[in-house]
């Protein structure tokens, strides 16, 4: 649409290259603008049905062991050790599917509570409307406490104070001012003239015309990435997966040489065919599954009550198999609060631990201090 890059156009440059002005689109505009780019939102990926959900719980290797060692146990007419069998592998899947299901509602009802509003300004005055109706050319006001809507470049500020750390990770509010930028490539912490989906307006006011909306904004690009991560399988599970074929391998040899074995020493057929397969079914583990999937799922539990959700159980497992974490910057890391380590006074020093306070100055917790 443009040659250079938003942040180096002025704001007059900017609404020109938009077709639009400072009074807003007409409604007429405005309308045929949503037809063509569609509405402002991102674009999740398909969320699974309850039935999706619960086959899932049966793909695992053990899982379909068992159900094999299962259907055996029933053919050569050994119905409890079937019914066991069967009873350990529905606790299993209900485990699984009762915690994967209330995530995925749970993740439902929060997306349902985010239906925000922005004022916006279409034939020189100013109504409020779905977020997820604005285009590229609307003008916005935006002020403290509003979560931005859309990509924009900025047309008026003052005293405007935005937090991007959802973004680039840095804490600090950052000031915005309107002067375009010389250079060509800056980034997005240094383009001071813009705003951005996702961000929060801490102070001031202002108004800007929106460049991007919906998965084109600098939000839906991360987004995209992120819905192109290739699904892999955690290490408890690649380990489970290794050691469910390494079973079945040592049972399916150990059966056909105690079969074959029994065979030359003139053994009846069926009863070693029997045999065979009853050794088959007790190599197999049938407990370990759902104690896998208990541990997790007490491991999910405990996550809850430190508000943590977790959608699928081998998450819980996955952090536990961190041994490195890159960042760029302890903002991303670090609680925001300044905390006091030690103190001197009158020639001594006084150790403190667990006292500090937060930015707005409250005393936030009680802690111990002992003079050295």
């Amino acid at each position: 649409m443009n040659e250079k890059p938003w942040h180096q156009l002025t704001a007059a440059q900017t609404l020109t290259v938009l077709e639009s002005a400072p009074e807003g689109l007409s409604h007429a505009e405005a309308a045929r603008r949503l037809s063509d780019y569609g509405q402002n939102t991102l674009k999740e990926t398909e969320r699974k049905s309850p039935w999706s959900i619960l086959l899932s719980q049966f793909t695992d290797v053990m899982i379909l062991i068992l159900l094999i060692a299962a259907a055996i146990s029933w053919w050569i007419g050994e119905f409890t050790d079937t019914a066991m069998i069967l009873v350990i592998v529905l606790l299993n899947a209900a485990l699984g599917f009762s915690q994967e299901y209330r995530a995925e509602r749970a993740l439902s009802a929060l997306k349902k509570l985010e239906q925000p509003q922005v004022v916006v300004r279409r034939e020189g005055a100013y109504l409020q409307i779905p977020s997820r109706d604005l285009v590229p050319g609307d003008i916005v006001a935006v002020e403290a406490g509003q979560k931005v809507p859309a990509d924009g470049r900025l047309i008026e500020t003052v005293q405007l104070k935005v937090d991007e750390s959802q973004l680039t990770g840095e804490s600090v509010p950052v000031g915005k001012e309107l002067k375009p930028l010389n250079q060509r490539e800056v980034p997005l912490g240094d383009q001071i003239n813009r705003i951005f989906m996702g961000t929060v307006v801490m102070t001031g006011h202002g108004s800007a015309v929106i460049t991007e909306t919906g998965m084109r904004t600098e939000l839906g690009k991360i987004a995209s990435l992120l819905q192109t991560v290739e699904d892999r399988k955690t290490p408890l599970q690649r380990r489970l997966a290794s050691m469910g074929k390494r079973l079945a391998a040592a049972a399916l040899i150990v059966t056909a040489v105690i079969f074959v074995a029994g065979l030359l020493r003139g053994e009846p057929m069926e009863t070693m065919l029997l045999t065979a397969i009853s050794l088959a079914v007790a190599a197999i583990p049938e407990g370990l599954p759902a104690m896998v999937t208990i541990v997790l799922a007490l491991g999910a539990q405990r996550m809850v009550r430190r508000n943590a959700l977790i959608r699928k159980l081998p998450a819980v497992e996955t952090l536990g198999s961190v041994t490195t974490i890159c960042t760029d910057k302890t903002g991303t890391l670090t609680q925001n609060v300044m905390s006091v380590e030690a103190i001197y006074v009158d020639g001594r020093r006084v150790q403190v631990s667990g006292s500090g306070y937060r930015p707005e100055g409250h005393l936030y917790k009680k802690g111990k201090c002992s003079i050295r």
